[in-house]
Formats: structure tokens, C-alpha cells, sequence
């Protein structure tokens, strides 16, 4: 084939190309017009995951083909692990169904927990806000409580009670390494339906601290915050200290045994796809692409991003893809790891 036919080659194919983009395009906005997308949170209102919800419902739509409407549902239950096991078998998987998903729940599945009934590989991922780029989860303590730091942790005497919600959620998790990894002395109370609940229960003096996501604390009980009634005693989900919290260490800083670390590492990945949001598998490829674009655009639209900020959501936004490869990278974990914080989880 000579210079000129190969060039009618290419422009043909490019032309037709063009063409099948177009129609999938045309093809989704017709289908969205007109429709709402319905926004599952599976956890209780006020909390971080449920801002986060509603922050996407507000600006979402504009940047969907096609334009829908979207409403946010809150339906609290397991963690999110009943959503999970829904959004795999039975929920409509035509893109009008979307959930935040809990950012720990692909752990439950690669664990080969019995009641994990989904493969969080298949999912329609759209992204997520946070890379926590500029989040940390933190270990926190009432100011007024006499614990003050981690050495104070380390001291024999009563066990400092943490608030926490439910067996799966992160609290209950990282509250039980801060006990059994960190070795410090603290106690987990759990059964706090959300996280206000837990801010409200330190105010009383009920618990003296809890684990949270700074974004959290800013977000729903900012005063606590900016008027220092908490202080941080450990930052967890980071590699390096924020440049903000400089004199408080990583959980990764106060970890010597490597199979400590290797449990540490496998525990802190969800934190770097924080606030993932996703649809059922197999929704229609046009339509998931239409979801997908729509979702990174809206986190570079600066009306966006000053809303986010007003609240205290950090947005270091990472695509589909990128949440994928990180739980991808998370199935490669070592079967002694995965026992052994499975083994914590279930307690």
C-alpha cells in the first residue's frame, strides 16, 4: 500500500471512530435526559462520607452528558457491606444507581470474608475525591483528657476508651492496631452509630478520643477542632507527617517489626482511594464512560473545589482506573498478612 492509500486508510478509520464516539455519546445523553441518578450512603447523615455524597450531587449533573438529576439516600447498614453485595446482584446496572462506596470494603473480599459477596475488581469505579493527599487519619484524644501523647499511651493504668462504631469500620480498625500493633494502652468502645455520635460522647467526657479523618473532624465538627479541644497523637494513612501535624508521628514511625509494617501497609491502602464512589458492574460502556468523565471534570470545576473547601473535603481526586489498580495491587498481599488483620478485624 503506497503513502496516499495508507493516509485514506488512517483518515477513514479516524473518520469512523469519530463516529462510534459520537453515537455512544448521543446514545448515553439520550438515556440520561430526563433521569435522576440516585446517590446511595451507606452510613448515617452529617458524617464525611455522607458530605461527600451530596457535595457530587450538587455539581455532578452539569457534567453529565445528558444531564440528570441526582439525589442523595442515606440507608446506614453494615458498613456498607450489604450495599456491596447489592450493587453485585441485584441492583439495576443501567447507571442510574451509584453509591460512595466504604474505601475499606474491597478489603472484606480480598480477605475472603464469607460475607463479602462481590468482586470489588468488577465494579463501575468512577474515582475518588481523595488521594489523601492532604488528609490524615488521625488518632485523637480530648485536650483536657491527662493522656496527652503517645509516650503517655505507652504507660501501665486504666485504658483509654475510644469511641468507635461497628466491627469493618475503620475506627474500630485502626483503634484496634493503635492497641495491638502500636501497643498503646486503649480501649475500644464500639457501637456508636456514626461519627457525630463519637464527637458528642467526647464532649461528655463519655470517651476521651477516637480514630477519624482530619477532613472529618474539619468538616462536620470544625469548632472542635480550630478551638483545640482535640488534640492528634498519631496520623495514620500517610508516608510522611503533614506538614500541619510536624510534631505528630506516623503509625508507620512507631512500627519496628516488618511483618508489623506489612500489616500496617496492607490496613492504611484504603486510605488512598478515600472517598471512592462507584456504580454496579457492567453498567452500558457509554453510559459508565459518561459517569466517569462527568465525575474527574466536576473536580476541576472551581466552583466545585470552593464548595469542597468551604466544607473541609480535601479533593485530590484520582480516576476509575486508579482505584482499580489499587485494589488490584491490594489482591497481591501476602496470605499471612491478609490472616492476621483479618484475624484483628473479626474481633
Amino acid at each position: 500500500m503506497n503513502a496516499r492509500a495508507s493516509l485514506i486508510c488512517m483518515t477513514i478509520t479516524a473518520t469512523l471512530m469519530a463516529g462510534v464516539v459520537q453515537a455512544q455519546t448521543n446514545t448515553a445523553e439520550s438515556f440520561f435526559h430526563g433521569k435522576t441518578i440516585n446517590v446511595i450512603v451507606p452510613f448515617t447523615a452529617g458524617g464525611l462520607n455522607d458530605l461527600a455524597a451530596r457535595l457530587v450531587a450538587r455539581h455532578m449533573p452539569g457534567y453529565v452528558t445528558g444531564k440528570p438529576g441526582m439525589v442523595v439516600q442515606n440507608q446506614p447498614a453494615a458498613g456498607g457491606l450489604a450495599l456491596a453485595n447489592r450493587f453485585a446482584n441485584s441492583v439495576e446496572k443501567d447507571g442510574l444507581t451509584l453509591s460512595i462506596m466504604g474505601r475499606a470494603l474491597p478489603q472484606f473480599q480480598i480477605m475472603g470474608d464469607a460475607n463479602a459477596n462481590f468482586d470489588p475488581l468488577k465494579f463501575t469505579w468512577l474515582g475518588s475525591l481523595s488521594s489523601y493527599e492532604n488528609d490524615a487519619y488521625l488518632l485523637l484524644l480530648n485536650t483536657n483528657a491527662p493522656t496527652k501523647n503517645v509516650a503517655d499511651l505507652k504507660k501501665p493504668g486504666p485504658a483509654v476508651p475510644l469511641g468507635a462504631n461497628r466491627t469493618g469500620s475503620a475506627n474500630v480498625t485502626f483503634a484496634l492496631i493503635a492497641r495491638d500493633v502500636l501497643k498503646l494502652n486503649v480501649q475500644v468502645v464500639r457501637g456508636f452509630p456514626g461519627a457525630n455520635d463519637i464527637n458528642l460522647a467526647m464532649q461528655r467526657g463519655e470517651v476521651e478520643g477516637q480514630a477519624i479523618d482530619l477532613s472529618a473532624i474539619i468538616s462536620s465538627q470544625r469548632e472542635m477542632w480550630t478551638s483545640k479541644q482535640v488534640r492528634p497523637v498519631v496520623q495514620f494513612g500517610r508516608m510522611t507527617r503533614m506538614k500541619e501535624l510536624a510534631d505528630v508521628p506516623t503509625g508507620r514511625e512507631l512500627v519496628t517489626d516488618k511483618d508489623d509494617l506489612a500489616l500496617l501497609a496492607f490496613a492504611e491502602l484504603p486510605f488512598f482511594m478515600a472517598l471512592p464512589f462507584a456504580g454496579p458492574p457492567d453498567i452500558p460502556a457509554d453510559r459508565a464512560r459518561a459517569l466517569r468523565d462527568g465525575f474527574m471534570n466536576m473536580t476541576k470545576d472551581p466552583s466545585f473545589l470552593a464548595d469542597a473547601e468551604r466544607i473541609g473535603i480535601d479533593i485530590s481526586a484520582i480516576d476509575g482506573e486508579k482505584v482499580r489498580k489499587l485494589i488490584e495491587d491490594a489482591t497481591k498481599t501476602p496470605p499471612d498478612v491478609l490472616a492476621r488483620f483479618k484475624k484483628l478485624v473479626a474481633e
